[in-house]
């Protein structure tokens, strides 16, 4: 048995999770892929996968051996790449990690966009607002908004995001339009719970220091879409990325306000796996969602349009 095979079982099956699922992915007979992994334990006299009924996970000599063994076949394909054409001969698969608006909103098209250019290219997309761990989990390459705390992560900017606070008609009809961030305190409402409180609710008021004003919070949510469309009902004010907010502003079912108090903008980034060199497929998607995106991405543009 040749190392490569068996270098590309063990990541396989690391990635995949389960030996028939990196049998599916290669082509190959559960009990083959089996077989591959246990020949390369036994080469090397080290247990790499600790096996049990349920579940699969690499041990400590695993754990780096597969890094070293990821990184090979990474270079190796990157090698292939670098002799093929730009224009037809990309190819490969990316496993890629993004937050669920934005997967929904925005990626969902410009990713579309990039598999019609490049038609051998494979997609494996996970869409989900939890921070995943990119080596453990395998992926080659997720979106991260905000500030990025892992600074072992390679990160390319690609654009950015705005943040507006809005509300519905009825809302505002209702309980009076905030014309300075102070008047939140009196108001109700709508949280995103994977940003504290105090980083949620920061307007820009001149000052050294960001104004935090918090209102009573009514509704509290992990997912952005949730709260635009409770706010859209006229359940409080939403104060959110405006990539969320932009189709309901256009829609009229939610209002811009405190429009020159709005909180810093920040980055959206594609960040990678440390340690390796990033396969040309990488680097193309990378350019490609940094020109489809940029600093002025086309959902601002109804946000810039609206009376301040």
């Amino acid at each position: 048995m040749d190392r490569f095979s068996e270098l590309q079982a063990l990541v396989a099956v690391v990635e995949t999770g389960s030996f028939s699922r990196a049998g599916d992915r290669l082509g190959l007979a559960k009990s083959m892929v089996s077989r591959r992994v246990s020949q390369l334990e036994q080469r090397l006299g080290a247990q790499l996968l600790q096996r049990t009924t349920r579940s699969l996970s690499l041990t400590g000599a695993g754990q780096q051996f597969y890094e070293r063994a990821l990184r090979i076949l990474t270079d190796l394909d990157d090698a292939e790449q670098s002799l093929a054409d730009d224009a037809s001969g990309l190819r490969g698969r990316i496993r890629l990690a993004a937050p669920l608006s934005f997967g929904l909103h925005h990626l969902r098209d410009a990713l579309t966009g990039f598999m019609v250019q490049h038609p051998a290219i494979e997609v494996e997309l996970d869409l989900n607002d939890r921070e995943i761990n990119l080596v453990e989990e395998g992926f080659d390459v997720a979106l991260r908004i905000g500030e990025l705390r892992d600074s072992t992560l390679i990160a390319k900017r690609l654009g950015t995001i705005r943040f507006v606070a809005c509300a519905g008609p009825g809302y505002l009809a209702e309980h009076g339009t905030p014309t300075h961030p102070r008047d939140i305190a009196s108001h109700t409402g709508l949280h995103y719970t994977n940003v504290p409180l105090s980083q949620a609710w920061q307007f820009d008021v001149g000052e050294r220091k960001p104004l935090v004003v918090i209102p009573g919070i009514r509704l509290r949510a992990n997912n952005g879409d949730v709260l635009a469309e409770a706010a859209a009902a006229g359940l409080g004010i939403v104060y959110g990325p405006t990539f969320i907010a932009s189709r309901h502003i256009v829609a009229g079912d939610l209002v811009p306000i405190l429009a020159g108090y709005r909180r810093a903008p920040v980055g959206i980034h594609a960040v990678f796996p440390p340690g390796r060199l990033l396969p040309r497929r990488l680097q193309v998607l990378t350019d490609f969602l940094r020109k489809r995106f940029g600093d002025r991405p086309e959902w601002d543009r109804p946000i810039d349009a609206a009376p301040r």
